[in-house]
This record gives structure tokens, sequence and C-alpha cells, in this order.
């Protein structure tokens, strides 16, 4: 019995420490970018940039304490450090390793609050401007960075 009445004060404590509701975030790309996608760098990384950011977006929101409901974010570009598998797979002279180059990513975002009302909105972009910096880079290291910079950002203006 002193268990059972343990568990349910621990978890009532938990339901208190929890935000009243939970972010919503909507990550898609643009149809530019789509194309882009299809055309070249392969459809299966538009999985893999949309849900670094949201996750991203959701994890900074939630340190930062921003009041909004639901936020949707576009991807308009994004540019690998490496080449991504489809590149890979269609071009045989590039080596997934040794071929580097410049990346990053533009991305834009409207957050509204539980009513429905837009709350604030962000126009992003970030791309690295020195090769020397993407010696250690994975394939989406830029973007990844522009994201956070983005999520960090937009957090900023909403709080």
């Amino acid at each position: 019995m002193r268990i059972a009445a343990l568990a349910i004060s621990a978890f009532a404590a938990l339901a208190m420490a929890m935000p009243a509701a939970a972010l919503t975030v909507e990550a898609k790309v643009s149809t530019e970018f789509q194309e882009k996608l299809v055309d070249d760098l392969g459809v299966r990384e538009s999985k893999v940039l949309t849900d670094t950011l949201t996750r991203k977006i959701t994890d900074v929101f939630a340190q930062r304490g921003v009041n909004a409901d639901r936020v949707v974010v576009t991807i308009e570009d994004a540019k690998p450090n490496r080449p991504t598998w489809e590149q890979v797979s269609n071009k045989p002279g590039l080596d997934p390793m040794r071929s580097i180059s410049i990346g990053g990513a533009r991305v834009n975002g409207i957050a509204y609050d539980a009513s429905g009302k837009e709350v604030g909105r962000l126009d992003y972009d970030w791309y690295e401007t020195n090769l020397e910096n993407v010696v250690a880079s994975t394939t989406w290291t830029d973007a990844r960075t522009a994201f956070d910079r983005f999520s960090r950002r937009f957090a900023d203006q909403l709080s």
C-alpha cells in the first residue's frame, strides 16, 4: 500500500512538473528543395533533415520555456558537407570520406499559440564560409549547425 501511494505521489509530481501542453513541430521541405532531393541528394535525406530539425526545435524550446503550442518549419535549402548516399551511388568518383564541401541550410518558421494565433515568425540561413572548418564534418554537420542557430534565435525571439 505504501509503495502504491509513493508511486502515485511521484507520478503526480512528474505530471505537475511537465508543461501543460506539448509543443507540436511540423517540419517539412519546400517544393524547390524537394526537387533537389529527388534529382541529386536523395529522397531519404528529407526524413533525416526534418527529424533533426524537429528534435532541435523541441529541445531548445523546452529548455528555454517557450510558450508556443505549434511550430511549422520549412527547410528551404540545405547543402551537405559530404556526399549523400544517393550522390555516392550515382557518381562513382565521389569519395564519401575525402569529398568535402561547404554546407548549411535556409529555414523559415512560424509559431502559433494554443488558439492558433501567430506569435512569431523567423526566416534564417547560415552557410559555412571556410572549407578548413569542414574537415571533421559528417554529411549534414553545417545544416545541423544552421538548425541549432535557427532554433535558438527563434526561441529567443519568442521568449
